[in-house]
């Protein structure tokens, strides 16, 4: 069975290394609840984070790049590279791993829900979340303590 999209890598890394990620993350939060100050800085260096799956896609296409480049100016023997690069890429995106994927994970890219787990940890550790309960406009206190602005008075219906 295929894994769901939000744990397909974390399946496939080595459990010591998440532990790592989530502990790395941890030690940050520890930090953060005793600087609060410092949490809007975290958050917006949070928002350039690179997730591995924007890095496994930026060296993807760089290297299918380059082996189309130079089967276009030399041989066409380098045209293997960007076949083999998308089967990769491919793989990837059905299973979750592909063979850059562990030294990725092992250097300390994190995915995109990991990445949004330290900024949900960091929203409630600043109180973004407090008044939650008490707000005369709940969805749309809801939506800017995760970020999300609302662009009409009253929500869409569903169909």
């Amino acid at each position: 069975m295929t894994p769901s999209t939000a744990e397909r890598v974390p399946a496939n890394t080595a459990d010591d290394i998440n532990r790592r990620i989530a502990r790395e993350t941890e030690v940050r939060l520890a930090y953060y609840r005793d600087h609060p100050e410092e949490i809007a800085d975290r958050l917006r260096e949070l928002d350039h984070e690179w997730d591995v799956e924007r890095v496994l896609e930026a060296n993807a296409a760089s290297l299918a790049f380059a082996g189309v480049a130079l089967g276009a100016m030399g041989s066409r023997a380098w045209l293997i590279l960007p076949a083999v690069v998308t089967a990769f890429l491919l793989q990837h995106s059905v299973e979750g791993w592909c063979p850059p994927l562990p030294v990725l994970r092992r250097i300390g890219f994190r995915t995109a829900e990991e990445i949004g787990r330290e900024r949900y940890a960091l929203k409630a550790l600043r109180g973004d979340f407090d008044e939650l309960r008490q707000a005369e406009d709940r969805l749309a206190a809801v939506l800017r303590a995760v970020g999300i602005r609302q662009r009409h008075r009253s929500p869409p219906q569903p169909s």
